[in-house]
């Protein structure tokens, strides 16, 4: 949404929500306080990706969802459904988004963001750190509302979801 924006406008844009946004740059330079060091992290990743991405999607759904912390209910059926759309996606998307994801820089792009806009995130994203991304859009985002989920993970839209329809809902109908 923020990139649509970015580059088209808010012509044909009522609302805009990001939900567990990489917004605005997952990784640091001189100028950005990412949180990943240009390269380490992702190199990691498309490494994963490289040597067997099916045990990369099915180890990744534990922290996606929260799972690897104390005393959650794990799905095993979320964990599996996530594990089938990463294998669905091609090698080279697989690959390739990872730089994509962790390094474009969207900073710009929020700052055209000029309709209301909801931020939803929760605060114990392990994926993309709340502190890198969603504290930083709302101060970029003109006007900005901004819903913090506690304790909840990057795949809030699956352990959340009625919470997250309500807000949607909410938000769309004021």
């Amino acid at each position: 949404m923020a990139r649509y924006i970015g580059r088209h406008g808010s012509r044909r844009v009522a609302k805009a929500v990001l939900i567990g946004a990489i917004t605005p740059v997952m990784v640091k330079s001189a100028s950005k306080s990412g949180r990943y060091a240009a390269g380490g992290n992702s190199n990691k990743l498309r490494a994963a990706v490289q040597a067997d991405r099916s045990v990369l999607w099915k180890d990744l759904s534990l922290p996606f969802y929260g799972y690897n912390r104390p005393g959650a209910k794990i799905s095993e059926g979320a964990r599996e459904s996530f594990w089938l759309q990463g294998m669905m996606a091609g090698f080279p998307a697989c690959y390739f988004c990872i730089k994509a994801f962790s390094e474009t820089d969207l900073t710009e792009d929020l700052r055209k963001l000029d309709v209301p806009t909801l931020i939803i995130h929760g605060d114990d994203d392990q994926i993309v750190p709340i502190a890198d991304s969603a504290l930083l859009s709302a101060k970029i985002v003109k006007n900005a509302k901004l819903k913090i989920y506690r304790g909840a993970p990057h795949g809030l839209c699956t352990t959340h979801k009625n919470l997250v329809n309500e807000d949607l809902l909410a938000f769309i109908k004021a």
